[in-house]
């Protein structure tokens, strides 16, 4: 019973993104050499985020069926941070890092209003938006408009500097939301999504192409758990 228990607190903080995956098994999933940790049986759609050079990446939607794992669309032209890649645990606020490891997709925002084919979760984006990113706040990795408080939205420079939306009309155009550090370990680091390219390496997001992006927020549905998974 201990060791099942064990176990289970262990799965709970993979998907949160306190734990790195181990590499997988023998007999475990690998997507375009990407080792993929599942949270259910229920998880039949995976974006696989194999690291080519440099911040280039390939980036790869999946979905399962009765006939297997099939690819549905792939772009070569995936960016990931420009510091390169890090275990998700050791992973450090404004190194510019992506996390290594499996997470859930779990919601999504962006500029435009929400479009009947979209099935996760979605905020479009307002004046006053911010991702919180302020170590002091309650609600530190969280979407927040600063007419409601709790973050010092005002900070232009620091560690403590939230992201404002607005600010990033072209990668923000469509995002959708990991569940990397959900559970708001400080200076872990916040807002880690898969959002449309801008001109270089992110901050430590996952980028890919515009059409990919919007591809992926009109096919995820929260019902198949849909993750995302990050390797070398």
């Amino acid at each position: 019973m201990k060791q099942a228990l064990v176990s289970l607190a262990a799965a709970v903080l993979l998907v949160l993104g306190v734990l790195a995956p181990a590499p997988a098994q023998a007999g475990g999933l690998v997507l375009d050499g990407v080792p993929v940790w599942l949270p259910s049986a229920r998880s039949t759609q995976v974006v696989t985020v194999n690291h080519t050079r440099g911040h280039r990446a390939r980036v790869t939607l999946w979905e399962r069926t009765s006939t297997g794992w099939h690819r549905v669309a792939r772009s070569r032209d995936g960016r990931i941070g420009y510091g390169g890649l890090v275990p998700g645990a050791r992973r450090h606020q404004g190194t510019g890092t992506t996390p290594l490891g499996s997470y859930r997709l779990i919601s999504a925002f962006g500029t435009h209003p929400r479009a009947a084919a979209w099935r996760l979760e979605y905020r479009q984006i307002h004046a006053g938006d911010y991702w919180v990113e302020d170590n002091g706040s309650a609600f530190y990795n969280r979407y927040r408009n600063k007419a409601e408080g709790g973050f010092r939205w005002w900070l232009r420079s620091g560690v403590d500097t939230s992201e404002r939306l607005q600010d990033f009309p072209r990668q923000y155009e469509y995002a959708i939301d990991t569940s990397y550090n959900l559970d708001q370990v400080r200076h872990r680091g916040a807002g880690i999504f898969l959002h449309v390219n801008g001109r270089g390496a992110t901050a430590g997001c996952v980028s890919a192409p515009r059409w990919f992006v919007r591809l992926a927020m009109a096919r995820l549905d929260p019902s198949r758990v849909p993750m995302i998974a990050i390797g070398r």
